[in-house]
């Protein structure tokens, strides 16, 4: 179940939010050295955003993983798309190449949709 989150797209960003977390403390700091210095009020508040803005992104990120893990791994495979089928009316009425090929496209769909229904789907 855990092995999705060591693919190589997931240990980088496992890295790259790891770096941005621990970025926004170090901005902090920065911002609260220079608050202390006279900067003003606008130092003081953004001395104190950094870190939340740090906890905001590690929250977003968990979510994220917790939403992967839930996630069904086979809905990436083809042909798992949910589709909504209704039975084709086929237009006998018209043009008689034009209903052949229309039969034929039926016949195709009702095919797949067999194949599909007995492979678990």
């Amino acid at each position: 179940m855990y092995t999705r989150l060591l693919t190589p797209k997931w240990v980088l960003l496992h890295l790259l939010v790891a770096a941005l977390f621990v970025a926004t403390f170090f901005l902090g700091a920065w911002q609260l050295g220079k608050a202390e210095d006279g900067g003003g009020a606008v130092n003081w508040s953004y001395a104190l955003q950094w870190p939340l803005y740090g906890f905001m992104g590690l929250w977003f990120y968990v979510r994220m993983v917790r939403d992967e893990l839930r996630r069904d791994p086979d809905e990436d495979l083809p042909g798992n798309s949910l589709v909504l089928y209704q039975k084709p009316r086929i237009d006998t009425t018209g043009d008689p190449e034009l209903a052949a090929y229309n039969a034929y496209l039926a016949e195709l769909n009702e095919r797949a949709l067999g194949q599909r229904s007995s492979n678990g789907r």
